[in-house]
């Protein structure tokens, strides 16, 4: 019998997709092995979202309302969801593998002398010990994998679980835990805003994403881009040599090492397509390559196809639109 304890980040008032979906692999993980399942949340709206947990299938619900945790700050939080995991015996602690859990998982995995599996889809049990299941070689195979440690802290793929059916007369209990961090855990960070950079909308939950590459040629180059993806009502995103470049921050980076999302729309923008970044847009519905190398492997993965420079591709395009939508 396995407890297991699921990370329920929120957004606002309400548990974020990702929570969701961990939620929804834990409860099916605790029924194959005759377990439970128990959630933490933070923040001023803990509350909220623990009821929310418990109606997406958490017995019990933590909570910790600290106002230093309304923001996300690594440390703060790894000790938090370290504090809970400790109190309640858990052994298996999920959280979705998103850019936060990207941050937290090998944290967490190491404080806890926990093993860590990352990128995880799917499981099977044997004997109520559970063997994981992640994609391998860019999604062309699926390994399975098994811990050798008593405790094991698990990062679910993104977009890749079915939600569980909303259960409003579900009843669990809530346990308030009193968490206060030390003053030397208190970290005052200054964020520089780059506005030409950044949407307000998460990569993972845009439905239209308007991606550079190296091929854009320097971070001038992204002005064009965001200006597309505003008029599209889209957000901005960029491959790793991008980011890796200075040209954009690193939080807009999209691919295995980034963010895995599932746009409807993916317009990718001088990006040759490397392994790592097809598999981030894996679950995209419609993508758009525009590169000036007709071999690039970006095409293999695009339903449409534009061989061009895009200095002359965009501004026409940019241009076209706005006379439609504006």
């Amino acid at each position: 019998m396995s407890r297991i304890l699921v990370f329920a980040n929120q957004q606002g008032t309400g548990l974020s997709s990702g929570a969701k979906e961990a939620l929804a692999f834990g409860s099916r993980l605790a029924s194959s092995t005759g377990g439970e399942v128990r959630s933490v949340t933070f923040g001023p709206f803990a509350e909220a979202g623990a009821k929310e947990a418990i109606a997406s299938g958490a017995s019990i619900a933590y909570t910790i309302s600290n106002p230093l945790l309304t923001e996300y700050d690594v440390e703060l939080f790894v000790n938090s969801i370290q504090t809970v995991f400790q109190q309640s015996g858990a052994d298996i602690l999920i959280l979705s593998f998103d850019k936060m859990g990207k941050d937290l998982v090998g944290r967490l995995a190491t404080r806890n002398c926990a093993s860590a599996i990352t990128e995880v889809v799917d499981f099977h049990t044997s004997n109520d010990k559970p063997t994981w299941i992640r994609p391998i070689y860019g999604d062309k195979a699926y390994g399975e994998y098994t811990t050798t440690r008593s405790k094991v802290v698990v990062g679910i793929r993104q977009k890749s679980q079915e939600l569980a059916v909303i259960d409003e007369k579900a009843v669990g209990e809530i346990i308030p835990i009193d968490y206060s961090p030390s003053e030397e855990m208190i970290v005052t960070k200054l964020v520089v805003k780059i506005q030409s950079a950044l949407s307000d909308i998460r990569l993972e939950d845009a439905s239209i994403i308007v991606s550079g590459g190296r091929g854009v040629g320097g971070p001038e180059g992204f002005n064009d881009l965001q200006t597309l993806a505003k008029l599209l009502g889209g957000t901005l995103g960029a491959s790793r040599a991008a980011c890796d470049a200075g040209w954009v921050p690193s939080n807009l980076q999209v691919g295995q090492t980034g963010a895995v999302v599932a746009p409807d729309l993916y317009i990718a923008v001088g990006i040759s397509g490397a392994s790592q970044h097809l598999a981030g847009i894996t679950n995209a519905k419609t993508v758009v390559a525009i590169n000036t190398d007709p071999e690039a492997p970006i095409y293999k993965r695009a339903n449409i196809g534009v061989v061009a420079d895009y200095k002359t591709v965009i501004p026409a395009l940019t241009e076209k639109l706005k006379k439609v939508l504006v």
